[in-house]
């Protein structure tokens, strides 16, 4: 997995935080945290679809994220947790692995230095 891949995972992670920081932030340092996730979020998502095919960083960030958000509310916030929500984000999971499997990285252009 290149370094690009590796963004699309963070910036999932910061989607997670920012989503649930938008149902439970309840003062201005909850809010300003939110915020910053939102940046650092679509920030990292931007930049690895310089690199990477759009649709599929898309998805990919997406379902990572839809997936965490459902697994953190479940663990921190105590939202309940059944076998149906468990397979439809195991599928989901399947899904988004397999895009990523099927999709062909274009090679890293190098920098010209031009004088």
């Amino acid at each position: 997995m290149n370094k690009q891949w590796i963004l699309v995972v963070i910036s999932a992670l910061f989607e997670v935080a920012w989503v649930s920081g938008l149902k439970h932030a309840d003062n201005a340092l909850a809010w300003t945290g939110t915020i910053i996730a939102i940046i650092i979020s679509f920030y990292g998502m931007i930049r690895a679809s310089s690199t990477l095919p759009v649709g599929t960083v898309y998805a990919v960030f997406v379902g990572l994220g839809t997936a965490g958000t459902v697994l953190s509310e479940v663990l921190f916030f105590g939202e309940p947790l059944n076998i149906a929500k468990l397979a439809l984000i195991a599928v989901l999971l399947i899904g988004v692995i397999g895009l990523k499997m099927v999709t062909k990285d274009k090679p890293e252009a190098k920098e010209v230095k031009t004088i």
